[in-house]
This record gives structure tokens, sequence and C-alpha cells, in this order.
């Protein structure tokens, strides 16, 4: 919940500083997760371990710079999830300090579930697949002409995506991710608090 909440409403704010305020008309620019969550995406966290919020609305028309605006717009959610886990991070080592971890352990244990999901809605999102952000970005970056045809195909992205996800092709483009790519990042972070603080 503070994971989705947090991605969405960065989007919203992004969105609403750049001059589109579709989002906060439709009350998206709040921290209350009942704005935010997907009840379908929601069911599937507890069923399946993965699971969506509802996507925050965006209007590039309101932008000044579209591109710049788009770009930032859509890596502020995953940026948000980002900074949330170093700050689980933060907490945890700054506990450890005091020299009252052993006191705080079920606290420990949601720490390490909050920031791997954090870490997951980071990289996961970054992914240059519709309907996620890593897409966006790409699409903002790309000249016109490849945008043209990024947008024609769009509409089997989703497909494709699931198609990758859940078949053995997985083991080509997903469990790498889970298995280097997410172990690295938490390794790195987590030895630049334990350097920090120790």
């Amino acid at each position: 919940m503070i994971a989705f909440t947090f991605h969405e409403f960065a989007h919203a704010f992004v969105a609403y500083k750049f001059g589109d305020s579709t989002a906060q008309k439709q009350g998206r620019l709040t921290l209350n997760p009942l704005k935010h969550l997907d009840p379908f995406g929601t069911i599937l966290i507890f069923i399946a371990g993965f699971g969506w919020a509802r996507p925050v609305p965006v209007n590039r028309f309101y932008f000044k710079k579209p591109r710049l605006a788009g770009v930032l717009v859509s890596v502020a959610g995953p940026l948000s999830n980002l900074v949330l886990a170093l700050i689980g991070f933060l907490a945890g080592y700054g506990l450890a300090r005091t020299g009252l971890a052993a006191n705080f352990q079920g606290f420990y244990d949601f720490l390490d579930i909050f920031n791997w999901l954090n870490l997951v809605l980071f990289v996961f999102n970054l992914l240059p697949f519709p309907p996620l952000d890593g897409y966006r970005i790409l699409e903002d970056l790309a000249p016109n002409d490849i945008r043209a045809k990024m947008t024609q195909y769009e509409q089997y992205g989703v497909l494709i995506f699931i198609i990758i996800v859940i078949t053995p092709l997985d083991q080509y483009t997903i469990d790498p991710i889970f298995q280097f790519i997410l172990p690295g990042l938490w390794q790195g972070i987590d030895n630049f608090f334990y350097q920090l603080f120790f």
C-alpha cells in the first residue's frame, strides 16, 4: 500500500508541478491509499504476490515542454520507490547503530519486505513495455517517426509483456532481473549504508 501510493502520488505531483491538474481534479494528488489502489490489483498482491495500482491520468497537452515533463513525470514513480527503499535502509541501519536492534525484530522483518518490494517496483517499472513507466520514458525520448510506430504497436505491448513473464521466456527476461540486478542493487545499497554507519 505504501509503495503503490507513493508511486502514483509522485506521478500526480510532478504532473501537477508541470501544469497538468488532471490527476489533482480526480483526487489523485493525495497519499490516501484508497484513491490509488486498484481492487483487483490489490487482491492479486495477497493471492499471487504481485499486483498494481490505478494509473494516474496524465494529459501532456498542459505541459510547456511535453517531452521533458513527460519523462520526469514517468520517472517520478519508480524514483519514489527507490527513495522509499533508501529511507527503509536508513531506518534499519540507524536503529542498528543505537544498539536496540534486538528489540525490534518485527520492524526489521517489515523493513526487509518494504525495501525489497520498493526495489522491485523501481526496477520493474523501468522495463520498456507498456503500460510501464520505462515505456513512457522511451516513448518521450524517441524521435517523432519512431514514436508514431511505437503508438501503432502499443496495443500489443501488454500481450508481449505477459508472454515474456509467464512463459519459459522468463528465464531470459525476468529471471535475470531477480537473480542478478535486484540482488546486486540490494547489495550495493546495503554496503553503502553499512559503511556509512559502521
